[in-house]
Parts: C-alpha cells; structure tokens; sequence
C-alpha cells in the first residue's frame, strides 16, 4: 500500500522495534496524527481468543470517561409508551415495523447505534443480514436490547462503546480524539483494556494479550507492552 510523504515523515517518529508504555504511546499517536480533520484513536488488540468457539468469545460495551468525541445518531425500535420514552431520552430515530423497507429497500442507514426492545427483536431480527455485518444488530451484552431505554441512550450519548472479536480475534475500538488532552486518552485507554482484561474467556489459554497498537485514523501504528497491560 503506497503512503504519502507526510505519512512516511510521521512513521519515522515511531521506532517499530519499542513497545511503547501508555503514555509515552500516546504521546507519539498525537505527534503523528497528520489528516487536516480531528482524527480518532483506535486501539487494535490481538487476543489468543478463538472466536470460533462459543465459550472464547468477547462482547461488551464500556462507557469512556471522556467520551468519544463523536456525535452519536441512535435509532431505537419501540411502540407506544417506550418510544414516547425513547423520544423524550433523545433518540434521533424511533419507529418498528414501518422502518424495515427503508433499511432493506432504500438501504438507510443513517445511524451508529440501533437500540430495541425485547419484544421488538422479533421485527429487527429480518434486519440481520443488512445490520448484522455493519456491527449494528443490537445485542442484550451490549446493553442494547433493553427496556431502559432512558439509561441506554444516556449511556451511548454519555460514550458508550462496544467492543467484540472481529473474524480475526481482534478487538477494534475508539479511544476518543487526537484534540482531547493525553490524560483523557489515557483514562479511556485505561477503562477499555480494564474491561476487555476483566472480560477474558475462562476458555482462553496462553497469552491473552498477544499485541495492543494505538493509531489515529491517518497514522502510523505505536506497539504497546501488552504484557505490562495485564500486569
């Protein structure tokens, strides 16, 4: 993959062979954030999960302390009362059955987050296949599935993140912005590899944590010392 000038500038500043400490990772992703647009920083984390067994999957979701950085557009699936609910707790979108040919048909999807009631998985359930590979299919670990709608959509607004295994046992999730202060960086960081170390499969055997690498969007990756993560 060719990277631009700019790019390549940046990567010199990371020296590959160093597992960098927290701080000192952070440090460098904001050095080497180089877009024009406020990037966000991801965290990578290589699990020795397997995924393809039920009992090494990983699923949750964790409020940030910070926040994301991110305006969130939440859809929520409800009748009556729970959507009266759900409008009043700032969805930004509240239907059910009506909005199944939008997202199928139409190909909608101008959200980030769905949220539904238990009776309503039913109807979202015949979403599957447009929502499920978008990460978007709400999910009871996840906090989504829920008749609490008012502490969900505070929770997401709040910066609630999920966090799952992809198909290659990693764990891809937002740390917040290249704009927020390293402390604040660090104590998302923080409270996310908290809860993915406090979610470990009690299947998992070896090396938990076989890699963790901090980026922003545009940037080079920074290694971090994932053995001392889990000390």
């Amino acid at each position: 993959m060719k990277r631009g000038k700019k790019y390549a500038e940046a990567a010199k500043l990371v020296d590959r062979s160093v597992q960098y400490d927290v701080a000192d990772a952070i440090s460098l992703v904001k050095k080497t954030a180089i877009a024009k647009f406020d990037e966000t920083v991801e965290a990578h984390i290589r699990t020795g999960c397997d995924g393809r067994h039920a009992d090494q999957q990983i699923r949750g979701a964790v409020v940030l302390p910070h926040g994301t950085g991110k305006t969130v557009k939440i859809l929520v699936f409800a009748k009556g009362d729970k959507a009266d609910e759900a409008l009043a707790a700032g969805a930004d979108y509240v239907g059910a059955e009506e909005l199944i040919p939008k997202i199928q048909n139409e190909g909608w999807l101008d959200f980030d987050v769905v949220v539904a009631t238990p009776n309503m998985m039913g109807v979202v359930g015949r979403l599957g296949r447009v929502l499920g590979p978008k990460g978007l299919m709400p999910n009871p670990k996840a906090g989504t599935v829920t008749m609490d709608l008012t502490k969900a959509i505070a929770d997401i607004k709040a910066g609630k993140i999920e966090y799952r295994l992809d198909k290659t046992n990693i764990v891809h999730v937002p740390v917040g912005k290249v704009s927020f202060t390293e402390e604040q960086l660090a104590e998302n960081f923080q409270t996310i590899i908290d809860a993915i170390i406090k979610a470990k499969p009690a299947a998992v055997k070896g090396a938990y944590l076989k890699s963790v690498t901090l980026s922003s969007t545009m940037g080079p990756g920074v290694k971090l010392n994932a053995a001392k993560l889990m000390a």
